[in-house]
């Protein structure tokens, strides 16, 4: 049952994870930590650490790491990660088929018109429901670790926004500056 439970909920996540990896985050978000809590919000946000720094589309590599946590088995992950990609996989099949022919025609362009800011508020929403206080604490709960986690967000931002730093990097440096003030 609990295949069932994790193929369906992953291949919904496919279908409807518009924007890629990073748009499928608030859907993963909701369906494996607030509805079927197979994680807390800490290892949510942990597996997206973890999915930033392999290899990979994150949507898919959150997929298998959620898929192993939810079961303990290769199979969850396996089942995670076919269902996630299976949707896409089907509609790029369908729609390239399509989409060379009529990419000129007027409704086509009106409805990738409407899909664009439709993409950048999901990808916004992912950034959001990564904003909690398991990933900046509070400055009532320890106003330390607050302030390092803003400045070491604001310092990644900055440095890719500005100085196009190579995100690789970023990470390895914030995670080396979390190993020598926390």
């Amino acid at each position: 049952m609990l295949y069932l439970q994790l193929f369906y909920t992953f291949f919904k996540i496919g279908l409807f994870g518009f924007g890629g990896g990073y748009g499928m985050l608030s859907l993963i978000q909701s369906e494996v930590v607030t509805h079927h809590e197979w994680l807390s919000a800490k290892e949510f946000t942990d597996i997206v650490a973890i999915s930033q720094m392999t290899p990979g589309p994150i949507g898919i590599n959150a997929a298998t790491y959620v898929g192993f946590t939810a079961t303990g088995s290769f199979w969850g992950s396996l089942t995670a990660t076919f269902a996630v990609v299976l949707p896409s996989f089907i509609l790029m099949l369908t729609i390239s088929k399509f989409f060379l022919k009529y990419q000129k025609h007027p409704t086509v362009e009106a409805i990738f018109t409407g899909l664009r800011p439709a993409i950048v508020g999901l990808l916004a929403s992912a950034v959001l429901v990564l904003m909690t206080p398991e990933n900046f604490n509070t400055p009532t709960t320890d106003l330390y670790a607050f302030v390092i986690s803003v400045v070491i967000f604001v310092g990644a931002f900055i440095a890719n926004m500005r100085f196009k730093t190579n995100p690789i990097l970023l990470i390895l440096i914030c995670g080396i500056i979390g190993l020598l003030v926390y």
